[in-house]
């Protein structure tokens, strides 16, 4: 690899992952780094609930940094768990772990940032409520499954994402959470099942998405309730 080439893979990977696990990427040779190509990941979406309609009652001024203080609360916990952001768009939130590389504790990964996030932000909407009166909480939704990485986008506009159904799904599990809670897929509880992770999760009724025939089996993990793991995840 050239030295250009070089820097330009370093400085696209500290804009999406922390600078501590961005200096491992690119200081470990034998690291697997996933780019361009089909990958298992596991993607997490974390959304403000009824926000929008309190943003349209805010003076700009206030909406800025509400929105600045949640994206980097969010971003930090993603970081500590060495996770991957791909994605802010209003007050919506996806990350993802097992690109740019394989993580074989993904699923735990995603499920323990999820649930530090719902507890920070706990404390994050007090001090919105106290300071500007309004109340808004947070949902979370979680799959795992195949996906397509890689730079997306127009010469003039480019960013490296993640698409495909997995993507999709773990989008509509956000919508489906209500404030404070956590949904997952089927496919993570049994990621999690099969690492010997135990959650303090219920099971929900089946949903069934457009332009599938066979509906997806639901997990929730509220706030409110102390997650039990097994089987700490240690993150250097």
């Amino acid at each position: 690899m050239s030295t250009d080439q070089f820097e330009v893979l370093a400085a696209t990977f500290r804009r999406y992952v922390s600078p501590r696990l961005a200096d491992r990427i690119l200081g470990d040779g034998n690291l697997p780094v996933v780019t361009d190509m089909r990958a298992r990941a596991v993607v997490l979406f974390a959304d403000l609930r009824g926000f929008t309609g309190i943003s349209e009652r805010l003076d700009p001024h206030d909406v800025v940094p509400l929105l600045n203080e949640y994206f980097s609360l969010l971003t930090d916990i993603t970081f500590h768990n060495e996770g991957t952001v791909f994605h802010m768009a209003g007050d919506c939130l996806m990350v993802g772990w097992g690109v740019p590389f394989i993580q074989a504790d993904a699923s735990c990964r995603a499920v323990n940032t999820g649930h530090q996030m719902l507890e920070r932000f706990g404390s994050l909407a007090d001090t919105w409520r106290e300071r500007h009166g309004i109340d808004t909480g947070l949902g979370i939704g979680i799959n795992e499954g195949e996906v397509v990485a890689g730079n997306i986008g127009s010469p003039s506009f480019m960013s490296y994402t993640i698409v495909g159904d997995a993507v999709n799904i773990a989008s509509r599990l956000c919508q489906r959470a209500r404030a404070g809670e956590m949904v997952l897929s089927s496919a993570v509880k049994r990621s999690l099942d099969a690492r010997g992770h135990v959650i303090d999760a219920q099971e929900l009724p089946a949903m069934t998405l457009r332009g599938r025939s066979n509906p997806i089996d639901l997990w929730c993990v509220a706030a409110v309730r102390r997650m039990q793991v097994t089987q700490a995840v240690q993150v250097p």
